[in-house]
């Protein structure tokens, strides 16, 4: 049995800068604490939403570490350390796991497009050599490559995978992995916009970028949706228009301003990424002030 069992709502934590670009580790631990104290019921640190495509591996590392810290226990510590080069993601696996995360999230490898073949054949070697509880994570809009329901049902037999954040946005994929995928096997969202229908299916729960934004209404809407899917919708509902424009530019570039207009962090942000356009500040402005963050 899978004894890796975490469920409901896991935020994909940003990682708060300096507008020199610096980690801000005081807006982290601030971060952390109100995550606790929301309802938050795990943390992805240097996930995509961590920006964790600009951080060096000794920054990476240490993001994960003082997250660990802040956290003191209190809520588990999933570090995000997928790469496109098979022998890094082996790296950081081990060095996170070294610093006692509760489970490790490895996205696809990117870019490089490998085949399905491939994709089996990368994660086995990881789950073989690091003994610790990996959660596949798909995400074909950002890596350019799609792994495919059977071959995430191959890779759910080797020790050491626990579960799939599957970002397809797909519901079709979602109820595909559901009926394949056996019981103690996690599926959690990784798609705000469909995240309660996803849940109300079978899903496990998410790992949400809203969650950075109104944690405590995403715990809600995970703990409701397998329950009392009305009321789920009735708080989704609220607020939706943040799962749509909390990706009106590339992630995390608006999530990150939106909490910094909230006074959680300052603006930084690390090239090739920007601070939110004019034109788009404009709306997730009033798509704050309608739910009442602002």
């Amino acid at each position: 049995m899978n004894k890796f069992n975490l469920k409901g709502s896991i935020v994909a934590l940003i990682t708060p800068m300096l507008k020199n670009g610096r980690v801000d580790y005081d807006s982290l631990k601030s971060l952390v604490q109100w995550h606790i104290a929301s309802g938050t019921d795990g943390i992805v640190s240097m996930g995509t939403t961590g920006e964790s495509a600009t951080l060096n591996n000794n920054e990476h590392l240490e993001v994960i570490r003082q997250t660990l810290r802040f956290a003191d226990g209190k809520i588990p510590i999933i570090a995000g350390t997928g790469a496109n080069s098979t022998s890094e993601a082996l790296f950081l696996t081990a060095a996170a796991k070294k610093l006692g995360v509760a489970a490790v999230l490895l996205v696809t490898p990117y870019y490089n497009k490998p085949t399905q073949e491939g994709l089996y054949q990368h994660y086995k070697l990881i789950a073989e050599k690091v003994k610790i509880p990996q959660i596949l994570y798909n995400v074909p809009g950002r890596t350019a490559v799609d792994m495919l329901p059977a071959t995430i049902k191959r890779l759910s037999n080797l020790e050491n995978i626990v579960g799939i954040k599957d970002a397809t946005g797909d519901l079709s994929v979602a109820k595909e992995l559901i009926e394949i995928l056996d019981d103690d096997f996690l599926i959690y969202s990784g798609d705000d916009v469909t995240a309660v229908e996803f849940v109300n299916m079978g899903g496990d729960g998410g790992i949400s970028v809203s969650a950075n934004i109104c944690p405590s209404e995403v715990s809600q809407i995970y703990k409701l949706a397998s329950s009392d899917f009305e009321e789920a919708q009735e708080i989704n509902n609220k607020i939706k228009d943040l799962h749509l424009h909390l990706f009106i530019e590339s992630n995390p570039i608006p999530v990150k301003w939106a909490l910094n207009k909230m006074g959680k962090c300052e603006s930084g942000i690390r090239l090739p990424l920007l601070l939110l356009e004019d034109k788009n500040q404009e709306i997730l402005t009033k798509t704050l002030k309608n739910i009442g963050i602002i």
